[in-house]
């Protein structure tokens, strides 16, 4: 964690879903207590900038946006996007999944052209959908938990069944007390679809869905683009769409396609070079999801943290992979009791090569929800384990 902490973000921070973003509306986020607002140009493109008016300081997120310019509800002062009596435009990027916003009198680091977005299905073939919440606590606790996966199937037994941590950052074979690795009590078969891979070639005994956490291993992908077809400079060697790297790119990539300055030369998962799941900065974990009833699916995934405030959970093999799970922490600033709120911008970037998912692309109005209720019933829990964390660690009462 204190590693993905000193990495370089840019200066950027997730402000919200492309999807949430009307023509009729800003949308509207505070970053570390500085109201910001974004909202599409007349050329339908996203542009931002400080969420106070520049004449008596109306919240410009109760502004309507009419024919590309934001227009102030106090005195219809018109806002286009650019300099105007001292109120500038902030950069602004959107992913297709997410937007992005540079405050550089925010991060305090050496600014970034683009994001660091993590590599991810393309969106023609994915379902996507992105959860927000927000959470009494900071940026590390969000972080702290994510990169934490042994407290899975304990603390989300709903969710999971079996789990366990295969690999950790540098080797180290840590987790709780009694538990190799932090595995469930059913890690090693006992007749349940375990990830350990205890049972038949075509699954496990019982699990009734034809899969296992180590069946056939598919070519390694390799190093990958952003969402928008460029890379930033902590990218991998993969080509952006106009064929060139930004200059601290590295000769490998790390397993979200993105290099960060811990990664190694030889790359990580999934990259020319590097072993198949091996790197100083990445979880693998063995995973049955639970998914109705009896029918589980077991996978393993791999968890990395390209940049300080984004951790990344991309399923290497089984079902779905290639699909990612992206958790953003975007800090508020303070609550009136002067306590930290952290918002949490979880993405999901689904895919699968199964004839049937084309299907599943042409409902995702119907299953967005679905998976938001999801990923809101796993973060009632995690946000409370966050929250407990900081509490803690605020009143320094916080284990070792």
């Amino acid at each position: 964690m204190k590693r993905a902490l000193a990495r370089p973000s840019g200066n950027w921070y997730v402000v919200g879903a492309s999807d949430d973003l009307r023509d009729d509306r800003p949308l509207a986020r505070t970053v570390q207590g500085r109201e910001v607002v974004v909202w599409r140009g007349a050329d339908g493109r996203p542009v931002g900038g400080p969420g106070v008016c520049p004449h008596l300081g109306a919240p410009l997120r109760d502004s309507p946006v009419r024919c590309g310019a934001l227009v102030c509800h106090w005195h219809g002062l018109a806002l286009h996007g650019t300099p105007y009596a001292g109120w500038a435009p902030l950069p602004v990027h959107d992913d297709g999944v997410l937007l992005w916003v540079r405050l550089d009198e925010v991060g305090g680091e050496a600014p970034l052209d683009t994001p660091v977005v993590p590599r991810r299905p393309e969106r023609s073939r994915a379902l996507t959908a992105v959860y927000v919440g927000t959470g009494v606590c900071e940026v590390e606790d969000i972080v702290a938990n994510r990169l934490d996966p042994w407290h899975g199937a304990w603390f989300h037994p709903y969710a999971f069944l079996d789990l366990r941590v295969a690999g950790s950052p540098e080797g180290l074979e840590v987790g709780p007390p009694g538990r190799s690795g932090g595995e469930s009590p059913c890690a090693s078969g006992g007749g349940s679809p375990c990830a350990s891979g205890v049972g038949p070639p075509g699954g496990s005994e019982g699990d009734g869905s034809g899969l296992s956490a180590h069946g056939t291993n598919s070519p390694a992908d390799g190093p990958g683009n952003s969402a928008n077809g460029t890379n930033s400079p902590a990218d991998g060697p993969g080509n952006s769409a106009n064929g060139t790297n930004a200059p601290a790119d590295g000769p490998g990539s790390s397993t979200d396609g993105t290099n960060s300055p811990a990664d190694g030369p030889g790359g990580s998962e999934g990259c020319p070079g590097g072993s198949a799941y091996g790197t100083d900065d990445a979880f693998t974990v063995d995973v049955s999801f639970k998914v109705a009833g009896r029918l589980v699916v077991p996978v393993r995934a791999v968890f990395t943290a390209p940049e300080p405030r984004t951790v990344v959970m991309r399923i290497v093999e089984g079902e779905g992979e290639g699909s990612v799970v992206e958790t953003h922490a975007t800090p508020l600033g303070p609550d009136e009791l002067g306590r930290p709120r952290t918002a949490v911008i979880e993405a999901v970037i689904a895919a699968s090569d199964r004839p049937g998912f084309v299907f599943a692309r042409r409902a995702a109005p119907l299953l967005r929800p679905l998976a938001r209720r999801a990923a809101g019933r796993l973060w009632r829990d995690d946000l409370a384990y966050a929250e407990r964390r900081w509490q803690l660690r605020s009143t320094g009462r916080f284990p070792g």
